[in-house]
């Protein structure tokens, strides 16, 4: 089937695709919000500008379309059957665009998750947020995990964790 559309009209409406504020975008931003977390958004400074950063917790959250980054095994991905070999050459440099800022967004310390638009669903948003939670709240500890092993020993390990208490006179006791 050829396009309706004369070439003039087709850039105008795919001019008008979004690539910030989409639905799925605001449908997790909203929900994180309201479940107290904080973030910022499409911050340029960090690699690949992802849709949503939450520095407290060193992650980098992208919320993908289905169609335009080519999630495979959705059906909300076909490729359209017109201009065919243009749309596989834009989805996969998308793909390899998407891998290439999660390399290096990890490489530099941070965590990634990723959300697709299928997973947004009204029957399974609640499910996928939950598991969003989980993961930041994994991502926090983990910081603070790899402090604590910092000491030799757990004898010190044991003498941190009681880091109120002067442990000078304990030392030096007589016996």
């Amino acid at each position: 089937m050829s396009d309706i559309m004369t070439p003039e009209q087709r850039h105008r409406c795919m001019s008008n695709i979004r690539g910030k504020d989409t639905k799925p975008e605001l449908k997790v931003r909203k929900w994180l919000w309201n479940h107290g977390y904080r973030y910022r958004l499409h911050v340029k400074n960090v690699p690949g500008r992802p849709d949503i950063v939450m520095r407290p917790y060193r992650t980098a959250i992208f919320v993908n379309g289905c169609f335009w980054h080519g999630h495979q095994g959705c059906s909300k991905y076909r490729i359209p059957k017109s201009n065919t070999s243009f749309w596989k050459n834009k989805i996969e440099r998308n793909r390899k665009r998407d891998i290439k800022n999660y390399l290096e967004l990890y490489n530099n310390g941070w965590h990634v998750i990723v959300i697709w638009e299928c997973q947004l669903a009204p029957h399974n948003i609640e499910k996928t947020m939950l598991e969003v939670s989980v993961a930041l709240n994994e991502n926090f500890l983990s910081q603070y995990r790899t402090k604590q092993n910092q000491y030799a020993s757990e004898t010190e390990q044991l003498l941190h964790s009681f880091a109120a208490e002067d442990t000078t006179e304990y030392n030096n006791h007589k016996k």
